[in-house]
């Protein structure tokens, strides 16, 4: 038996697509979905991520806007764009682009941004909310994950979950997410005993660990559902290349479903935002929340 691959890249062009047709209904109405980004430093990687996050907003009919501070930006002057930002109406989503350089509290500017306006479901009232069930904005990632299952399985009620990681912007959201849909969940880590008898078990397996090919096939149950969320650079025969926190040769002949590294869950993570940026503009507006992009 092979694996049925999640194909991540072409869920995320259907998720962008419903976005889409969605911004064009609101501006019909003359309502523009708008998303800043404020980006501290010049750290490529991250350069690299705010750029793709502007063209994909662009191309789905939103507004955008990049806000590029210096690396010696203070705290103080970090704020003040924060709150500016949390000023304008025209403004629905604001995302900090992490990681901050070290003299910066990220926490403190995590949690200056509006909650209604938090598209990355980091502020404590967010994440406080989707602890308790309530409506709350919810991290990308994991709400790219559960998207994907939702698509593959349908109803997720009674599976047994397992989680693999316990990180505030994977691990935990994940498994608050699984819960409100009714799955019986577990989240292991490192320090879990017998960490192997535990994935045999899930139905549904979400690996959040960030170890390259922590996760062999015969962890794996027979036709269990896996979701990599691991993004690892390694070297490999005189090259590099990314590899998932899941053995992907051997899992793939044991699972019933899989997403590849890459093309799995990272396609997912801006087609959320943006889904996620909608959503606070409907929610904003007084309007009804676009159908299968929120939970």
């Amino acid at each position: 038996m092979t694996a049925e691959l999640i194909d991540g890249k072409a869920f995320s062009v259907r998720v962008r697509g419903l976005v889409g047709a969605h911004v064009a209904r609101l501006a019909a109405q003359g309502i523009v979905p708008g998303l800043a980004v404020v980006l501290v430093g010049e750290d490529p990687a991250s350069e690299v991520y705010v750029r793709n996050k502007g063209i994909q907003t662009r191309e789905a009919g939103m507004n955008s806007w990049e806000y590029k501070l210096p690396a010696d930006t203070s705290q103080e002057a970090l704020m003040a764009q924060v709150a500016a930002l949390n000023a304008d109406p025209a403004v629905h989503g604001i995302l900090v682009q992490l990681p901050l350089p070290k003299h910066l509290d990220s926490e403190a500017v995590i949690n200056a941004i509006d909650p209604s306006k938090d598209v990355d479901g980091f502020h404590i009232l967010n994440v406080g909310l989707l602890g308790t069930g309530q409506k709350a904005m919810v991290p990308c990632t994991p709400l790219g994950c559960l998207m994907m299952l939702r698509d593959r399985l349908g109803d997720l009620s009674g599976l047994n979950a397992v989680v693999v990681g316990r990180s505030n912007i994977v691990g935990k959201p994940m498994a608050q997410l699984l819960l409100g849909e009714s799955c019986t969940v577990t989240v292991a880590h490192s320090r879990t005993r017998d960490l192997a008898e535990v994935c045999r078990r899930a139905d549904i397996l979400v690996a959040a660990v960030g170890r390259p090919r922590m996760i062999p096939g015969d962890w794996i149950k027979p036709g269990a559902t896996v979701i990599d969320v691991g993004i690892n650079r390694i070297s490999e025969d005189g090259r590099t290349r990314l590899v998932g926190d899941v053995d992907f040769d051997s899992a793939v002949q044991v699972a019933g479903a899989i997403t590849p590294v890459p093309g799995g869950v990272g396609p997912m993570t801006i087609a959320c935002l943006l889904a996620n940026t909608l959503t606070a503009c409907c929610r904003a507006h007084g309007l009804p929340e676009p159908e299968g992009l929120t939970v």
